[in-house]
């Protein structure tokens, strides 16, 4: 399976996922640690499945968002205390849950529908987000400075990124599962950012390019780990011969 040209329906698949996973982790008295275990195992078999259907970059691309995220989460929420989660741990579904959020943005980006309009559609993604963050920042109760820093990123990556399409995926796809999992209550962000006391809101408005630079990281790292890979294996190749 191509995951672009079903993009739309990979993108509510694995969102779908996502959201569920959040709602399971809350049924039923506010769920528990052995619950999450489970959520995350079954999380990452469907992460695995899906990546058997990709190309070998588009793997790579998803483990290194996988990697840096994962870093970032433990390093923002139990360390720093950025946003919290209900147990201050990171649940087990969320590392495998990011390589979806990257999968979803990836195929929601390529669908040809999106391939047609794509600038118009970024367009309309930067203009949205960014009213959200001007009047998050400029006139909501609860002010949202770094909402709007990242959607100054997430206008950076969509006029100069490496990959236009996943970053107007992101913005769609981290958009809904930040309003979803702080709806939920699974997580919550700080009123302030305790490292510099930049206003937070809960979410944060621009929270796709915040995670933009995992999608940064992913499609930078990954080409060279995939040629470094495939250097490697030539050599062997040659000698089977």
């Amino acid at each position: 399976m191509r995951l672009e040209r079903h993009g739309l329906w990979v993108a509510v698949v694995l969102m779908g996922w996502l959201t569920l996973m959040l709602w399971l982790d809350r049924v039923g008295g506010g769920g528990d640690l052995w619950r999450q275990r489970a959520l995350g195992a079954a999380t990452w078999l469907v992460l695995l499945a899906f990546l058997a259907t990709c190309t070998p970059l588009v793997r790579a691309q998803t483990m290194v968002v996988v990697a840096v995220a994962t870093a970032v989460e433990f390093t923002f929420s139990p360390l720093l205390e950025v946003y919290l989660y209900r147990f201050h741990n990171v649940p087990m579904y969320v590392p495998p849950g990011h390589g979806l959020v990257f999968l979803s943005a990836w195929a929601l980006g390529h669908w040809p529908p999106v391939q047609r309009h794509l600038k118009a559609l970024a367009v309309v993604a930067g203009v949205a987000i960014g009213a959200w963050a001007s009047y998050g920042w400029l006139l909501a109760e609860r002010r949202d400075g770094l909402g709007f820093f990242w959607f100054l990123c997430l206008a950076g990556f969509l006029l100069w990124g490496p990959s236009r399409p996943v970053y107007v995926g992101a913005a769609v796809v981290v958009t809904w599962l930040e309003l979803a999992g702080t709806h939920l209550g699974t997580w919550a962000w700080q009123l302030h950012d305790p490292i510099l006391g930049v206003s937070v809101g809960n979410p944060p408005s621009g929270a796709a390019g915040g995670y933009g630079w995992f999608d940064l990281a992913g499609l930078l790292i990954a080409p060279l780990i995939v040629a470094a890979v495939t250097r490697r294996r030539r050599p062997r190749v040659a000698s089977v011969r």
